[in-house]
């Protein structure tokens, strides 16, 4: 049986690998401390967007919610924010209205471009406070 650092490690892994991460995971240090042979593992606690990550990833949706894609048909960018019909909902990273994908019709999202996107939106954010 592999210890229970191992274990942890082993699941903060495989969590990052469908792209949730849960920041309080941990080997518990009350029953890591104590004489019993497996500590516990403490989840932690995690933000809405993160749990419903999770949810999505543990249902086998794909993409997952949360998740980054392009719309292969037209080049869109998107956010993942739910599955309805069997159809993926989309929405712009910077902001607008959301639409409807085939799941087949969605590709990864390079990372350079929804980084530009969010740089695009807090920019917009910014110059709507003047």
């Amino acid at each position: 049986m592999r210890s229970t650092e191992e274990v942890v490690a082993s699941l903060k892994e495989a969590l990052v690998g469908v792209g949730v991460v849960l920041p309080s995971l941990r080997v518990d240090p009350v029953t890591g401390a104590s004489d019993e042979p497996f500590a516990l593992v403490e989840l932690g606690r995690c933000n809405v967007r993160t749990a419903e990550r999770l949810a999505s990833v543990l249902r086998g949706e794909r993409p997952a919610v949360g998740s980054h894609v392009i719309d292969v048909r037209d080049g869109r960018l998107g956010e993942v924010m739910g599955h309805v019909g069997g159809r993926v909902q989309l929405r712009p990273v910077s902001g607008g209205r959301e639409w409807d994908c085939p799941p087949e019709s969605t590709g990864p999202a390079p990372q350079g471009d929804v980084l530009r996107e969010r740089v695009r939106k807090v920019n917009g954010e910014r110059r709507l406070r003047c």
